[in-house]
């Protein structure tokens, strides 16, 4: 199973950006977590089939209508052993 974890920059905490990709994980059927970091950025980690994985980094380039994204990094990452079904926040 492919895995990413995205780190998503801008104005991306405080305007529903986290709920708002389980939102879209959810329904691209992915499991993982998206969590806020001590530095203002969102970490995204999302495991799932390809295609759902590359649908929600395109979504996370803009995120939700309140969020500025001015910057998206994604390293691919082997599935964590720990990793929670479904799609939760941090």
């Amino acid at each position: 199973m492919p895995c990413a974890k995205f780190f998503v920059g801008g104005i991306v905490q405080g305007v529903f950006f986290r709920a708002s990709t389980r939102a879209q994980a959810q329904r691209l059927g992915l499991a993982g977590y998206a969590g806020n970091l001590a530095d203002g950025r969102v970490e995204v980690l999302a495991c799932g089939d390809a295609d759902a994985l590359a649908e929600l980094e395109s979504w996370l380039r803009h995120g939700p209508a309140q969020a500025r994204v001015d910057y998206l990094q994604r390293e691919d990452v082997d599935k964590p052993a720990a990793l929670p079904a479904g799609f939760h926040t941090l």
